[in-house]
């Protein structure tokens, strides 16, 4: 064999790179059945309202209705997140889109026959919280082991940009659909988006959702393996305490005030271009997010975050439309960068056989604010003014959003890009 030529260096082939998300099948079947479901789950609460409001007269049957399903999903997130954790991931996500399309099916049902009654609405609804909660870990917990961990970002970005115009287009189509066929086939509608999600992610093998081999003997011990893992790791319990504080103050506040105070600060019409100009944003910056290469993209998310207190800031300062609008819009990308990033972030460190848990402790301690700052809003604002509520709301979202940026534990977290040599 020759030796090389002087000056020469012997050629080598460039280190492989792994393909794009959308080029690999499993993720693409996943990717459908999110599609399916995400269209069907964000046309169902408009279904869903109008529904109990044609059928009842008691106006309080909606805040019951609602509360059922809210409050399962509260309780079993971490019995969901220990069973995704033990089970393959698949196999609880198709079992989840299964029951979700029963008991949607089961309401239409109720809704199209004329046996409307709050009792069974509740139940069936209660369950479908319940199948929420187990399918929401789980969802967290499978994206890694489908995509490589080099394109985790992208993936996350997909589901994102994919998630956010659900969110988009799916009160607007279910509207229409309401007006022209009812509530009741809007449901069926729902149902059967269920279906068809439990068969694309049947699709998916069912090895690229097992979980590691050294899984919990018992539930129980996995909740608390869960907990010890989340303590564990500092940078998860700053992010989770800084996004439970953020939903304490500004989704009650954004809610319940945002409304009254957009129209009386620029008209009744203004606060649907407000939540289009904030879905434009979360659009935008998901899309940005599919190129965007960082080396410490949780830092960036953080950073990322206080933009979402923007539109607080502009309403509890008695500033104009188009500021507003501009607040939204900002918003938005703040939003998506901070979603994009955490869910990256805790796929790429939190180990596989732990993920879902650790996700569900996250999930559980942001969420259960929410329900505290819808019901203490009110109050506040008729005590201090709504005006006020709102700027400080802003306030303490932005000093919060960023205040896990002390701990160099969130600031040094690694990224992993996609054109990163392996």
């Amino acid at each position: 064999m020759r030796s090389p030529l002087p000056g020469h260096l012997p050629r080598h082939s460039p280190p492989h790179l792994p393909r794009h998300p959308l080029q690999q099948t499993d993720f693409r079947w996943f990717f459908a059945g999110q599609l399916v479901t995400l269209l069907g789950s964000s046309m169902a609460p408009v279904a869903l309202t109008f529904a109990v409001l044609d059928a009842s007269a008691d106006g309080g049957d909606l805040g019951v209705v609602l509360a059922a399903r809210m409050l399962p999903l509260l309780a079993f997130l971490l019995v969901g997140g220990a069973t995704a954790d033990r089970f393959p991931r698949r196999t609880v996500l198709v079992a989840a889109n299964l029951g979700s399309a029963l008991t949607q099916g089961c309401v239409a049902g109720l809704l199209l026959t004329g046996h409307y009654g709050l009792l069974p609405v509740a139940a069936l609804e209660f369950l479908n919280g319940a199948l929420a909660a187990f399918a929401t870990p789980a969802l967290r917990g499978i994206v890694p082991q489908l995509v490589d961990k080099a394109r985790l970002r992208q993936a996350n970005a997909l589901l994102g940009a994919m998630r956010n115009a659900t969110k988009i287009l799916g009160p607007s189509v279910s509207g229409v659909l309401v007006v022209l066929t009812g509530s009741g086939p809007a449901l069926a509608f729902d149902a059967l988006t269920g279906l068809l999600a439990a068969l694309c992610l049947s699709r998916v093998p069912l090895a690229a959702g097992a979980v590691a081999p050294h899984r919990p003997a018992r539930l129980l011990t996995g909740i608390r393996e869960g907990w010890t893992e989340f303590r564990r790791l500092r940078w998860v319990w700053w992010g989770t305490l800084s996004f439970c504080v953020i939903n304490l103050v500004q989704t009650g506040t954004w809610q319940i005030l945002g409304p009254a105070l957009t129209e009386e600060l620029s008209g009744k019409a203004t606060w649907g271009y407000v939540l289009s100009a904030r879905g434009i944003g979360l659009l935008v910056m998901s899309a940005l997010m599919y190129r965007l290469v960082v080396t410490h993209l949780l830092r960036l998310g953080q950073l990322m975050s206080a933009l979402g207190a923007l539109p607080l800031l502009v309403l509890g300062a008695h500033l104009g439309t188009v500021w507003l609008l501009t607040g939204a819009f900002v918003s938005g990308l703040g939003f998506a960068a901070s979603g994009i990033g955490w869910d990256t972030s805790l796929q790429e460190h939190v180990p596989a056989q732990v993920l879902s848990r650790v996700s569900s402790y996250n999930d559980l301690l942001s969420y259960v604010a929410i329900p505290v700052g819808q019901l203490g809003v009110g109050p506040l604002a008729r005590t201090f003014g709504t005006f006020r509520v709102t700027l400080c709301a802003g306030i303490v979202f932005a000093v919060v959003a960023v205040l896990p940026l002390a701990s160099a534990a969130v600031r040094r977290l690694p990224h992993a890009p996609a054109d990163a040599r392996r």
